[in-house]
């Protein structure tokens, strides 16, 4: 009997112990679960954000790149041509419904001493224009250092042959170098080569007609220009004969020197042509170019 109620107690606490080292690790297997399932939420969450992230990034793309498109279909519609050029008598002729009332500036044998100068007033009095250069003007780096500074400011510039030959007078070899020397002179320097050409003295020939086409240049001479002609080789006289000229009618290709009479007398004539009711073509709104 003694014996059998030693047992007893003995076996009760042997159980107690059992039950209480299992009840002692649930709370561990309840805490693991939990920490498992809350990694769990947190993965998701954060791979549900990273993918709304990604989408939301690819929507700012989708927006950036139909932006630069909007941007680039603009530039396309204000490039459309709104002029063009006359091949027989070099006058400017409206495209559409553009003004009729508009006139072409024009500098030849740039860039000599006063282009840049004329292109500083141009820019100031928001008048676009082309520069026709001559090769024989670009032989420093200061000449080439002036010509890339016009172009910088948005003006056209064309090719005016390379030492401005006669034409007429020259063999197709010498043609062909006077023109297209010229236009790889000028690329080299601006980037770009030149979109306009005028035969010096105005003399063409069918060869440098055919390769100015070739070379992708619009061909032109001009209306009328007197700042070459004695009588008109001070200021006063040339203003008065710009804006009052006989020729001066809408499309009118005005032909301009780089000549220090031409430089003073610039601002007076852009503004008389103004008070005339005359916009300026935009070069670049040229057919063609």
């Amino acid at each position: 009997m003694k014996k059998r109620n030693w047992l007893l107690p003995t076996c009760a606490v042997f159980l107690l112990g059992a039950c209480s080292d299992e009840t002692a690790s649930e709370p561990e297997d309840t805490a693991q679960e939990q920490s498992a399932q809350t990694d769990d939420v947190e993965e998701d969450v954060a791979s549900e954000q990273s993918a709304s992230d990604q989408e939301e990034q690819a929507e700012i793309e989708e927006q950036e790149v139909a932006e630069e498109q909007g941007v680039e279909e603009d530039s396309e519609q204000a490039a459309e041509p709104r002029y063009r050029i006359n091949p027989q008598n070099s006058q400017v002729e409206p495209i559409g419904d553009a003004n009729e009332q508009a006139v072409l500036i024009t500098i030849d044998d740039a860039p000599d001493t006063y282009s840049l100068e004329m292109a500083e007033t141009l820019k100031e009095l928001d008048v676009p224009a082309i520069f026709f250069v001559n090769g024989h003007f670009l032989d420093t780096e200061e000449e080439q250092q002036t010509l890339s500074e016009i172009h910088d400011m948005g003006f056209a510039i064309g090719n005016h042959t390379n030492t401005h030959v006669n034409l007429k007078q020259s063999t197709e070899s010498v043609q062909q170098d006077e023109i297209v020397s010229l236009n790889e002179r000028v690329e080299a320097i601006i980037g770009e080569a030149p979109k306009f050409f005028r035969a010096p003295f105005g003399v063409n020939t069918e060869f440098s007609k055919a390769l100015a086409e070739e070379q992708g240049m619009v061909r032109m001479n001009w209306t009328y220009g007197y700042d070459f002609m004695e009588g008109y080789m001070e200021p006063e006289a040339l203003t008065e004969i710009m804006i009052n000229a006989p020729e001066l009618n809408s499309g009118g290709n005005l032909l301009m020197h780089d000549r220090e009479w031409t430089n003073e007398a610039l601002p007076q004539i852009i503004e008389g042509l103004r008070d005339k009711g005359y916009e300026f073509v935009d070069p670049d709104e040229i057919e063609g170019i």
